[in-house]
Formats: C-alpha cells, structure tokens, sequence
C-alpha cells in the first residue's frame, strides 16, 4: 500500500490518513490523531523543523543502533480501531513490535518502509472506486464526498 493523503473528516473534524492498494482501486480511511497526520504530511510534503519531532528521534536512533524499520502493516480493525505492527531488522534479524497505525506510517515515511495492509482488514474496510484513479482531483473530490457521509462508527466489527 501506499500513502495516498491526509483529509479531514467532514462531521468530526478528525484527520484521515487514505491508503492505497499498489494495484487496485481500493482504498483504506484510517482515523488518525492531529500530531500524527501533521507527522505523516510533513514529512510527505519534505517540510522539516528546527528539531526532530518524535518519528524523526525514532528514526534516528534506530539508524544510531543499526537498525531498520523494513516494514509497517495495519495488522487488524477490531471493534472500531485498527491495529499494526513495525518490523524492525537488526543484525540479520527482525522483530515485530506493536504500533498504532498512525505511529506507524510516520515512522514508515521517514524510513522508506513498506506499507501493507491485512487481507481481512482491506476486505472489511476498503473502499473500492469503480473507475480509474489516475486524476487525482477526481479521487479526491470522491473521497470527500465519502467523509461526508461516513463516520468511525461505519466501520464496526460485523456490519456490512
């Protein structure tokens, strides 16, 4: 997946961070907080500040440590809250460590990891358009149109 933007949902106000499937239509909200969708831009964006903020600092020190962040994956959605997962090398080795998925997919745009999604999380979740995404005005138009009707409570565990 990929990171495709930050909107704002309509009613509530609160951040969304869109992810896309590489080779689909399909598309993945996931509510995130203030801090973290300003992390998520800026670093999109190539913005920087005086001093590292707190998914530079991680970055830094996993590099200081020779370690890596490999990967990142929304691992499930249970009862309203999506869950995820860090893959970290070291040494040879990897490890998975726990993570909110607004935590990690600021981490995963400093490092140049890879996003991925769960299977049974993109088939509950997903939004899929039926036309082609190549104009990005017009996914963008379409998503809002969606934020205006949808709210978290849209994406509990069993409805359809």
């Amino acid at each position: 997946m990929v990171i495709y933007g930050v909107s704002f949902d309509m009613v509530g106000k609160q951040p969304i961070v869109l992810l896309k499937a590489v080779n689909s239509n399909k598309f993945l909200p996931i509510w995130i907080g203030h801090p973290e969708a300003a992390a998520i831009l800026m670093k999109l964006q190539g913005a920087s500040t005086p001093r590292p903020m707190t998914h530079d600092l991680l970055n830094e020190v996993l590099g200081e440590l020779e370690a890596s962040c490999t990967r990142v994956a929304v691992t499930e959605l249970r009862e309203n809250t999506f869950y995820a997962s860090i893959t970290l090398s070291i040494n040879g080795r990897e490890f998975e460590i726990d993570s909110r998925p607004s935590d990690a997919l600021a981490l995963a745009v400093r490092a140049g990891a890879q996003i991925f999604a769960a299977e049974e999380v993109i088939a509950e979740s997903a939004i899929e358009f039926e036309h082609d995404v190549e104009d990005t005005e017009d996914v963008v138009e379409k998503f809002k149109e969606f934020l205006d009707r949808v709210s978290p409570e849209d994406f509990a565990e069993g409805e359809s």
